[in-house]
């Protein structure tokens, strides 16, 4: 199970730099998503063969020139109650602030691994005014510079060192793992009740596999999988509920350790930001997704079809809009059933896989139709194609000159896959590798 790094301080001292350094030490290998901007407070990262996930804290503070101490101490009790390690991050140049003091009053009550990461230390001189950082009491320093990245490598070093150590949890089973997702009164929690009834159709109980989310595993209806409910997590003394940051941080666990979303948004209000984020950090993680607009029933219809609030979605799903979208109440269970069957079926087609005789077949057609445009005066030929044998869809295409494969053309083969066959609701990987 991953771990979960959270990045503190106050603006303005280099969290996001640091994050961006962080994440892209993995973006670069391994990721070639688009729309990595879009979910910049949440990344993955790896250090010595160690892979964690990193939350910068700092793209949440709203209102750039006015500040409250509040909002960030909230921040910092978030990241409190929700990482596995935290850095605290404050700026040579700078100095001890009044803020740093009040972050730091805070970071020492926890027992939890904190790191003090002294930023734009970038020669002998700065080495020696980071001395000053011992009197916030939080003991060893990291100095470094998040622009050039000297010193990230000792900081790494050490972030890796404090990880506590994870107890192997025996998974419990292997049925599907379907994730309830959503911000806070979107109607998760009555979704879960509707779903499982007054009976409680409940063969067990499992504690989760995640530290406080909790498995239920669900056997009706002829379908049986565990349920992953995020809304049951432990409401914090001290939180407000409509805080986004709360609600991605809750989220991160459960979508991790999940095979389908079941991102639920409230008709009320529409698809927001918060919801945008989710969906994107399921999509990331390269999970099913399937979108259930709750509260249906509180919808005046005249004012809004459900066709015109399925394409203002789709609009804003660009360009992953192969997504199954159901409108439904957990209040009247209105076709919760069909929910149901719907995630089910985005499972299914998440585990499909294609012979390679079949796919050749269909996509060397395609290909030969509309091949990829020439570069340069270079053609590119591909003359073999096959679905790997990974956990997600991922196909591999063998041509002359990879390089000359542009994104818009991967796109459009993606496309065609998924004209042929149902992957709705599953994010896909296309590489193009030499022959």
């Amino acid at each position: 199970m991953n771990n979960i790094v959270a990045i503190v301080g106050r603006p303005n001292v280099g969290k996001s730099t640091l994050f961006n350094r962080l994440i892209q030490r993995r973006e670069a290998i391994v990721d070639s998503v688009s729309g990595v901007t879009r979910d910049r407070n949440y990344g993955k990262s790896e250090w010595n063969g160690k892979e964690f996930s990193v939350i910068d804290t700092g793209g949440y503070v709203r209102g750039s020139d006015d500040v409250f101490e509040g909002e960030i101490r909230k921040q910092v009790e978030l990241a409190i109650d929700e990482a596995d390690v935290i850095i605290f991050v404050v700026d040579v140049e700078e100095g001890i602030t009044p803020m740093d003091d009040a972050v730091a009053r805070l970071l020492r009550k926890v027992t939890k691994p904190v790191l003090l990461a002294v930023n734009k230390v970038d020669n002998a001189m700065r080495e020696k005014d980071a001395i000053e950082f011992y009197n916030l009491g939080l003991g060893e320093y990291y100095t470094f510079a998040s622009i050039s990245g000297s010193g990230t490598g000792d900081l790494l070093d050490a972030l890796i060192k404090a990880f506590p150590e994870k107890p192997v949890v025996e998974e419990v089973s292997d049925l599907p793992r379907f994730a309830v997702v959503g911000r806070p009164n979107a109607g998760k929690s009555s979704f879960i009740n509707a779903l499982i009834g007054k009976d409680r159709y409940i063969v067990t109980d499992i504690a989760g596999t995640t530290r406080d989310s909790i498995d239920t595993k669900f056997d009706r209806f002829g379908f049986e999988f565990n349920l992953v409910d995020t809304a049951g997590i432990r409401r914090k003394a001290k939180v407000k509920e409509d805080l986004e940051f709360y609600s991605v941080m809750r989220s991160v666990r459960a979508i991790e350790h999940s095979d389908i979303c079941i991102l639920i948004i409230d008709a009320t209000r529409g698809f927001e930001g918060q919801d945008q984020s989710i969906f994107w950090l399921a999509e990331k993680n390269r999970k099913g997704v399937v979108i259930l607009v709750n509260k249906w029933d509180l919808v005046e219809k005249e004012t809004m079809s459900t066709r015109d609030y399925e394409e203002k979605i789709r609009e804003e799903l660009m360009p992953f809009t192969d997504v199954p979208i159901l409108f439904v109440s957990a209040l009247t269970k209105q076709r919760l059933l069909k929910a149901l069957e719907a995630t089910v079926k985005v499972y299914e087609s998440r585990q499909q896989r294609i012979a390679t005789s079949k796919f050749n077949e269909y996509m060397l057609k395609v290909i030969e139709a509309y091949p990829p445009p020439a570069t340069k005066g270079k053609y590119v030929k591909i003359k073999y194609c096959m679905q790997l044998p990974t956990k997600t869809p991922q196909f591999v295409f063998f041509a002359n000159m990879p390089q000359y494969v542009k994104e818009p053309y991967k796109r459009y083969l993606e496309n065609k896959i998924r004209d042929n066959w149902d992957f709705s609701g599953v994010p896909i990987d296309i590489y193009i590798r030499e022959k």
